[in-house]
């Protein structure tokens, strides 16, 4: 269930809130097969089941960046903010892959508001937003995600 607040004013002052976590999202050789089409990156690490099985890790891994594309995917679980006409993604800062996600793991997200703050007739958020690899100690993403919302 995401932390519901009922206009982007609320968000002021809630710095420090815990979100989360999602459900579990499995992710699977079609999901990395299907990003490694969209994007144009089919390096054998992700794609070459065979050949990644005598890699580094073993098999084939996740790309970082369809990782980190998968926050779209966790942050309406997370937050839900309400009341406003329009919202838009500023973008994203502090990015880091900290651990490959190999293809057959679930991961899921944990996030945190880490600034709040009124600018240009809008609130802007800043949540931190890690993402989760089942029974591993290190997440496998790390991303500050930066969102204005456009008050009714």
């Amino acid at each position: 269930m995401p932390l519901i607040f009922a206009r982007p004013a609320d968000l002021i002052g809630q710095e420090g809130t815990q979100l989360g976590p999602t459900d579990w999202l499995l992710i699977d050789q079609q999901r990395v097969d299907g990003f490694a089409d969209v994007t144009g990156d089919h390096q054998w690490i992700h794609v070459d089941v065979e050949r990644a099985r005598h890699g580094p890790f073993g098999g084939t891994i996740a790309h970082g960046y369809l990782t980190m594309s998968l926050v779209n995917h966790f942050l309406p679980d997370l937050i839900e903010v309400r009341g406003f006409t329009h919202a838009v993604n500023v973008g994203a800062d502090r990015l880091r892959f900290v651990s490959p996600v190999k293809v057959g793991s679930r991961i899921r997200a944990v996030g945190e508001v880490v600034a709040v703050e009124a600018i240009k007739n809008a609130i802007q958020s800043v949540v931190r937003v890690t993402i989760e690899i089942d029974g591993q100690d290190k997440p496998a993403c790390v991303i500050d995600t930066i969102s204005r919302f456009f008050p009714e």
